[in-house]
Protein backbone atom coordinates (compact mmCIF):
# COMPACT_ATOMS: atom_id res chain seq x y z
CA UNK A 1 0.00 0.00 0.00
CA UNK A 2 1.21 3.51 -0.80
CA UNK A 3 1.66 6.31 1.68
CA UNK A 4 -1.64 8.02 0.76
CA UNK A 5 -4.07 7.61 -2.12
CA UNK A 6 -5.71 10.46 -4.05
CA UNK A 7 -9.43 10.55 -3.27
CA UNK A 8 -10.30 13.74 -5.15
CA UNK A 9 -8.20 16.07 -7.31
CA UNK A 10 -9.66 19.25 -8.83
CA UNK A 11 -7.93 22.60 -9.56
CA UNK A 12 -9.07 23.94 -6.16
CA UNK A 13 -9.24 20.79 -3.97
CA UNK A 14 -6.89 17.90 -3.27
CA UNK A 15 -8.12 15.18 -0.93
CA UNK A 16 -5.77 12.40 0.20
CA UNK A 17 -6.72 9.32 2.18
CA UNK A 18 -4.95 6.55 4.07
CA UNK A 19 -6.35 3.43 5.70
CA UNK A 20 -4.71 0.62 7.70
CA UNK A 21 -2.46 -1.52 5.55
CA UNK A 22 -2.05 -5.26 5.17
CA UNK A 23 0.41 -5.37 8.08
CA UNK A 24 -2.20 -3.94 10.50
CA UNK A 25 -4.96 -6.35 9.41
CA UNK A 26 -2.57 -9.33 9.41
CA UNK A 27 -1.43 -8.47 12.92
CA UNK A 28 -5.06 -8.15 14.06
CA UNK A 29 -6.00 -11.58 12.64
CA UNK A 30 -2.83 -13.23 13.99
CA UNK A 31 -3.22 -11.91 17.53
CA UNK A 32 -6.94 -12.68 17.71
CA UNK A 33 -6.14 -16.20 16.44
CA UNK A 34 -3.55 -16.62 19.20
CA UNK A 35 -6.13 -15.50 21.78
CA UNK A 36 -8.78 -17.89 20.42
CA UNK A 37 -6.31 -20.79 20.31
CA UNK A 38 -5.21 -20.09 23.89
CA UNK A 39 -8.85 -20.01 25.01
CA UNK A 40 -9.79 -23.16 23.10
CA UNK A 41 -6.87 -25.33 24.28
CA UNK A 42 -6.80 -23.98 27.82
CA UNK A 43 -8.41 -25.88 30.68
CA UNK A 44 -9.01 -22.60 32.56
CA UNK A 45 -12.42 -21.22 33.40
CA UNK A 46 -14.58 -19.01 31.19
CA UNK A 47 -13.24 -15.79 32.77
CA UNK A 48 -9.62 -16.60 31.85
CA UNK A 49 -10.56 -17.77 28.35
CA UNK A 50 -12.37 -14.49 27.65
CA UNK A 51 -9.40 -12.64 29.17
CA UNK A 52 -7.02 -14.32 26.68
CA UNK A 53 -9.17 -13.31 23.71
CA UNK A 54 -9.80 -9.76 24.99
CA UNK A 55 -6.12 -9.24 25.82
CA UNK A 56 -4.95 -10.28 22.37
CA UNK A 57 -7.65 -8.15 20.72
CA UNK A 58 -6.60 -5.18 22.85
CA UNK A 59 -2.94 -5.51 21.80
CA UNK A 60 -3.94 -5.91 18.14
CA UNK A 61 -6.13 -2.79 18.19
CA UNK A 62 -3.40 -0.83 19.93
CA UNK A 63 -0.95 -1.58 17.10
CA UNK A 64 -3.42 -0.85 14.31
CA UNK A 65 -2.85 2.14 12.06
CA UNK A 66 -5.40 4.97 11.88
CA UNK A 67 -7.71 6.00 9.07
CA UNK A 68 -6.39 9.38 7.96
CA UNK A 69 -7.56 12.04 5.54
CA UNK A 70 -6.00 15.32 4.37
CA UNK A 71 -7.86 17.98 2.37
CA UNK A 72 -6.12 20.98 0.78
CA UNK A 73 -8.79 23.52 -0.18
CA UNK A 74 -7.64 26.59 -2.13
CA UNK A 75 -11.11 28.20 -2.03
CA UNK A 76 -11.26 28.17 1.78
CA UNK A 77 -7.47 28.60 2.17
CA UNK A 78 -7.29 25.77 4.67
CA UNK A 79 -5.72 22.40 5.26
CA UNK A 80 -7.93 19.93 7.11
CA UNK A 81 -6.33 16.83 8.62
CA UNK A 82 -8.59 14.12 10.08
CA UNK A 83 -7.76 10.83 11.74
CA UNK A 84 -9.89 8.04 13.21
CA UNK A 85 -8.52 5.41 15.54
CA UNK A 86 -10.33 2.09 15.99
CA UNK A 87 -8.47 1.57 19.27
CA UNK A 88 -9.74 4.87 20.73
CA UNK A 89 -13.25 4.27 19.39
CA UNK A 90 -13.46 0.88 21.13
CA UNK A 91 -11.80 2.16 24.30
CA UNK A 92 -14.20 5.11 24.68
CA UNK A 93 -17.27 3.14 23.52
CA UNK A 94 -17.60 5.12 20.25
CA UNK A 95 -17.72 8.55 21.97
CA UNK A 96 -14.31 9.72 20.77
CA UNK A 97 -11.62 8.56 18.40
CA UNK A 98 -11.89 11.24 15.74
CA UNK A 99 -9.24 13.93 15.63
CA UNK A 100 -9.43 17.04 13.41
CA UNK A 101 -6.79 19.72 12.81
CA UNK A 102 -7.30 22.79 10.60
CA UNK A 103 -4.31 24.80 9.35
CA UNK A 104 -4.10 27.98 7.27
CA UNK A 105 -3.07 27.10 3.73
CA UNK A 106 -1.50 30.57 3.24
CA UNK A 107 0.97 29.78 6.04
CA UNK A 108 2.32 26.66 4.29
CA UNK A 109 5.77 27.40 2.91
CA UNK A 110 7.32 23.97 2.23
CA UNK A 111 6.76 20.20 2.24
CA UNK A 112 9.55 17.75 3.05
CA UNK A 113 10.12 14.05 3.78
CA UNK A 114 11.27 13.19 7.30
CA UNK A 115 12.76 9.93 8.48
CA UNK A 116 11.44 8.51 11.73
CA UNK A 117 12.41 5.49 13.81
CA UNK A 118 9.51 3.06 14.21
CA UNK A 119 9.71 0.94 17.35
CA UNK A 120 10.78 -2.66 16.63
CA UNK A 121 10.40 -2.23 12.86
CA UNK A 122 13.21 0.09 11.75
CA UNK A 123 12.90 3.29 9.78
CA UNK A 124 9.74 4.92 8.50
CA UNK A 125 9.04 8.03 6.46
CA UNK A 126 6.38 10.71 6.65
CA UNK A 127 5.63 14.03 5.04
CA UNK A 128 6.04 17.22 7.09
CA UNK A 129 4.14 20.43 6.37
CA UNK A 130 6.37 23.42 7.20
CA UNK A 131 4.54 26.60 8.18
CA UNK A 132 5.76 30.20 8.16
CA UNK A 133 5.17 30.43 11.91
CA UNK A 134 8.23 28.22 12.33
CA UNK A 135 6.73 24.87 13.23
CA UNK A 136 6.07 21.71 11.23
CA UNK A 137 3.08 19.40 11.29
CA UNK A 138 3.02 15.79 9.99
CA UNK A 139 0.62 15.01 7.17
CA UNK A 140 -0.12 11.64 8.81
CA UNK A 141 0.30 10.44 12.38
CA UNK A 142 2.04 7.20 11.43
CA UNK A 143 5.05 6.74 9.17
CA UNK A 144 5.15 4.34 6.24
CA UNK A 145 7.67 1.52 6.56
CA UNK A 146 8.35 1.18 2.84
CA UNK A 147 11.06 3.27 1.21
CA UNK A 148 10.72 7.04 0.90
CA UNK A 149 9.56 6.79 -2.75
CA UNK A 150 5.80 6.83 -2.04
CA UNK A 151 6.16 9.67 0.45
CA UNK A 152 8.26 11.71 -1.99
CA UNK A 153 5.64 11.15 -4.74
CA UNK A 154 2.93 12.62 -2.48
CA UNK A 155 5.27 15.52 -1.68
CA UNK A 156 5.81 16.24 -5.39
CA UNK A 157 2.03 16.09 -5.98
CA UNK A 158 1.43 18.56 -3.14
CA UNK A 159 4.12 20.97 -4.35
CA UNK A 160 2.71 20.88 -7.87
CA UNK A 161 -0.90 21.35 -6.69
CA UNK A 162 -0.05 24.24 -4.34
CA UNK A 163 2.65 25.70 -6.66
CA UNK A 164 5.04 25.88 -3.72
CA UNK A 165 8.18 26.09 -5.84
CA UNK A 166 6.87 29.23 -7.62
CA UNK A 167 5.91 30.71 -4.26
CA UNK A 168 9.40 30.02 -2.88
CA UNK A 169 10.98 31.67 -5.94
CA UNK A 170 8.82 34.77 -5.47
CA UNK A 171 9.70 34.95 -1.78
CA UNK A 172 13.41 34.58 -2.56
CA UNK A 173 13.16 37.37 -5.16
CA UNK A 174 11.37 39.63 -2.67
CA UNK A 175 14.04 38.85 -0.07
CA UNK A 176 16.84 39.63 -2.54
CA UNK A 177 15.12 42.89 -3.59
CA UNK A 178 14.78 43.93 0.06
CA UNK A 179 18.47 43.24 0.66
CA UNK A 180 19.43 45.32 -2.40
CA UNK A 181 17.25 48.21 -1.19
CA UNK A 182 18.91 48.05 2.25
CA UNK A 183 22.37 48.08 0.66
CA UNK A 184 21.41 51.05 -1.54
CA UNK A 185 20.06 52.97 1.45
CA UNK A 186 23.26 52.24 3.43
CA UNK A 187 25.40 53.43 0.48
CA UNK A 188 23.32 56.62 0.14
CA UNK A 189 23.68 57.32 3.86
CA UNK A 190 27.46 56.86 3.67
CA UNK A 191 27.75 59.20 0.66
CA UNK A 192 25.63 61.85 2.45
CA UNK A 193 27.92 61.67 5.48
CA UNK A 194 30.99 62.11 3.24
CA UNK A 195 29.37 65.09 1.51
CA UNK A 196 28.66 66.76 4.87
CA UNK A 197 32.27 66.32 5.97
CA UNK A 198 33.49 68.06 2.78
Amino acid sequence: MGYMSVEEHTPSLLRLRRSPGVRSWSLLVALVSVGLAAAYYSSDGLFWKSFYVAGCLFVALQNMEDWEEAAFDKDKNQIELKSSSLYTLVLTLWKKGHERVVLDLRQLCDVCVQEETVRYLGKGYLLMLKLEAGFSYPLTQSATLAGPGDVEAVGVLLKRFLKLEELQRHRQQDYDDDEEEEEDSVNLTDSDDEAEQL
